[in-house]
């Protein structure tokens, strides 16, 4: 704050301060007390007279009275200061003071009155009303400081005067000297009156003006410092508009230009005089400019909108510059537009990199549309031919074989096996990438689901000889609400891994349930024996397309793809996935999802799955371009009361259906001509009995299947194609059973897992385990 505010502040503070009923108290103390001397001047006079004329004993009386009066009196308002000082309040203060005023006026009282009584016939009349005058005009000097002493003296000098008047009649004064007496303390007492009126009145307008002086100054002070910040903010604002990086314009109500700063002269290189006057359309506007675009923007403006458009401009070189045009009107009191504020900011960079991004997002989704079709193609191109080579092994399994013979038939299942695991791998990590993954919520059991996930891991453990234990550290609910299919697809990689890549010992699965009133956090360990993952590599194996070296992938092949696959199911299902460090031997996986509890009653158990139902005689129609397929579902349905007629193409399939009326078509969904898709549509929309259509299909994403379903084909039959799932739905068809739903991922279990599960399993003997509650596949 500068010091001259401070000052004023200071002084109007000061002033209230001094006169504000404890300021006018001390400084009436501080008055009286200073000017005790001067006061005394007329008494020492008064009875030295009184002492000559009448005697010197009343003249010392008098004398003493009047001192012992101020003296009092003085004694009294020279401690006010220090009670102040300690808090004594004013008004008590005021009160003390004024009886000792009052007894001060008393003892000069009484000096007139004495004189009055001791003089002969009346000469001292005029020598006492003038010493009461005299006392009364003191006492009226301070009444603005004072009041109530003020009031209290002379309500005493005027009991004084009568007393004293009275005095001349008990002397016997003639009538006329009575009259004059009276007639002249009248005329001192109305002088008196007058004297004290305007002295007061002076006082208090000096006190006024001094106090409007001091406002006047710090109004004064406020508007200078109101002004200096006005001028501060003006030429701030100027240094804005002029050194701006974007070009600003002042308009007129008309848009012709009255003001434009550098920025205007560096942005479209025009001056200040080759500006002004002109509007910024005849200005800045060229052969590609919309100019009904323009004369709307300025139809809008003038009208007293506020507008923010990207315009082109064209600069003084000819060049085309992209702006972004803030449009403000300034309103005149009237209500009208007076002028008008134009700020442009040159946008030409951030639009073509905005067009680049567009551009890269555009390529972006190309190559992901492009991806999503290569792996679509790429899914019916392997799984057609997988169709024909897991097919026919499964026929020639079938068959009596020597021993090589079935470990030929054999290697070649598990081979082609393992590599539709890879293809379900890459399908299942292109759906995380894309987001088009779904986790569903459905009740099972998850001691059932643990099992099976169990089960399908003992035979290759048990082909090297190793154990696979289930241990339960905590009881698990009976039922839980979840994908179970999911967390078995985690469960059977996690377990296949530890199996694959271990030699000797065997995998341990544990559990820990932690149920809370919202549902279940499920922790699962999987520990084994085997070659572990070299530190160096921990931080890599959950990376897509990493294993733990380049020797491992070469011995135990694969692709890198399940742990990642793994950790992001489990982070779909609000968990995650991790590898324990320093669990030696082998390696240790912990797994943790979350799982909701189930609502409402529990589902019934459902019935275990029935046995392969007999297929009833019928005529089937196979729709199918490949040979193979043909060939493979023809050895299937052989031994099947079954009449089957082919066909190559869709516009085949569509005619026979015409011809013959087949009770079940399988229906490619790829083939030349008309493709299952289309084919089906056409044969709803006939006139004629209409088959049961099975989708049979090497395309594997979720979508292909409700496009078959939403064509009309009443089932679904992914390839490569097993004869029990064959078998299953034509047992649906003749019995029309829709299908519950979409069929399990490879190498999965199918259908829901049943209910019935204890929730404490006893360990034999020989598992080895502390925790008493295990499931061991075999003993060692």
């Amino acid at each position: 704050m500068p010091q001259s505010r401070i000052a004023k502040n200071q002084s109007l503070a000061q002033f209230e301060a001094v006169n504000s009923p404890e300021g006018l108290l001390r400084r009436y103390a501080r008055g009286r007390v200073r000017h005790f001397a001067p006061r005394q001047i007329a008494t020492v006079v008064g009875s030295l007279a009184l002492a000559l004329l009448v005697s010197p004993l009343i003249g010392l009386l008098t004398l003493a009275l009047v001192f012992l009066g101020e003296a009092v009196d003085c004694v009294v308002l020279r401690r006010v200061p220090g009670a102040l000082a300690r808090g004594v309040p004013v008004a008590r203060l005021i009160v003390f003071s004024a009886v000792s005023a009052g007894f001060q006026a008393v003892t000069i009282s009484a000096t007139v009155v004495i004189a009055q009584f001791t003089a002969e016939g009346g000469e001292a009349s005029l020598f006492s009303f003038s010493f009461l005058a005299a006392a009364v005009l003191n006492a009226g000097v301070v009444r603005r400081y004072h009041p109530l002493a003020t009031r209290v003296r002379i309500a005493v000098y005027t009991g004084a005067a009568i007393i004293g008047f009275a005095a001349e009649v008990l002397v016997q004064e003639t009538g006329a000297g009575l009259i004059y007496n009276f007639f002249g303390l009248s005329m001192i007492g109305f002088i008196s009156y007058v004297f004290l009126r305007f002295v007061d009145g002076a006082e208090r307008r000096r006190t006024e003006d001094s106090r409007s002086l001091l406002e006047g100054q710090a109004a004064l002070s406020r508007a200078n410092r109101d002004l200096q910040a006005s001028q501060d903010e003006v030429r701030q604002l100027a240094l804005v508009a002029r050194h701006a990086n974007d070009a600003i314009m002042l308009t007129d109500s008309d848009l012709r230009i009255l003001w434009v700063n550098e920025g205007f002269t560096r942005q479209k290189g025009y001056r200040s005089a080759e500006a002004v006057g002109r509007t910024p359309t005849e200005l800045l506007s060229g052969p590609e400019s919309d100019m009904a675009d323009l004369t709307e923007i300025a139809r809008r403006v003038t009208s007293g909108e506020s507008l923010r458009r990207e315009i082109l401009n064209y600069t003084r070189a000819g060049e085309t510059i992209w702006v972004e045009a803030a449009f403000a009107p300034v309103f005149s009191p009237g209500g009208g537009v007076e002028k008008v504020i134009v700020v442009d900011r040159n946008i030409t960079e951030a639009r073509a990199r905005a067009a680049e991004l567009a551009d890269a997002k555009e390529r972006a989704e190309a190559g992901a549309r492009a991806k999503a079709a290569f792996l679509a193609t790429m899914s019916h191109e392997i799984r057609t031919p997988m169709n024909g080579i897991i097919g026919m092994a499964d026929l020639l399994a079938e068959g009596a074989l020597d021993r090589d013979q079935k470990l030929y038939t054999a290697t070649i299942r598990k081979s082609a096996e393992a590599l539709l695991k890879i293809i379900n791998d890459i399908l299942d990590y292109s759906k995380l990438e894309a987001e088009k993954l779904t986790i569903v919520a459905e009740p099972f059991s998850l001691a059932a689901c643990l099992r099976d996930a169990a089960d399908i891991l003992r035979p290759q453990a048990r082909e090297k000889g190793l154990f696979l234990d289930i241990c339960h550290e905590t009881p698990l609910p009976e039922r839980v609400c979840g994908d179970s299919g999911r967390l078995r697809q985690i469960l059977i990689n996690l377990l296949g891994n530890a199996v694959k890549f271990t030699e000797a010992g065997g995998v341990t699965l544990t559990t820990r349930a932690l149920p809370d009133a919202a549902g279940v956090d499920l922790v699962v360990t999987v520990q084994d024996t085997g070659i572990g993952v070299p530190a160096a590599r921990a931080g890599q194996i959950f990376e897509q397309f990493e294993q733990a070296d380049a020797e491992t992938t070469r011995r135990y092949g694969g692709t890198g793809l399940g742990l990642a696959i793994s950790r992001q199911l489990a982070m779909r299902m609000g968990g995650g996935l991790r590898l324990v460090p320093g669990q030696p031997p082998g390696a240790c996986f912990e797994l943790t999802v979350r799982l909701g509890r189930e609502t409402g009653r529990s589902a019934p158990a459902p019935a275990a799955p029935p046995a392969q139902r007999a297929v009833q005689p019928m005529r089937l129609l196979l729709a199918e371009d490949n040979g193979t397929n043909r060939l493979l579902v023809r050895r299937f349905l052989e031994d099947q009361p079954i009449e089957i007629s082919e066909v190559l193409n869709g516009r085949d399939a569509v005619e026979q259906v015409r011809a013959t009326q087949p009770d079940v078509v399988l229906m490619d969904m790829s083939m030349p001509v008309l493709d299952g898709l289309a084919a089906t549509r056409f044969v709803r929309s006939m006139a004629v009995r209409q088959p049961w259509i099975i989708a049979l299909t090497a395309n594997a994403f979720d979508s292909d299947r409700e496009a078959c379903l939403a064509a009309g084909m009443d089932d679904f039959l992914g390839k490569p194609l097993r004869k029990s799932a064959l078998l299953s739905a034509l047992a649906r068809a003749q019995a029309r059973e829709k299908p519950l739903g979409p069929p399990a991922p490879d190498g999965l279990s199918e259908g829901p897992t049943p209910a019935p599960e204890a929730s404490l399993w006893k360990s034999p003997q020989e598992s080895g385990t502390t925790s008493g509650r295990s499931i061991r596949s075999f003993g060692r």
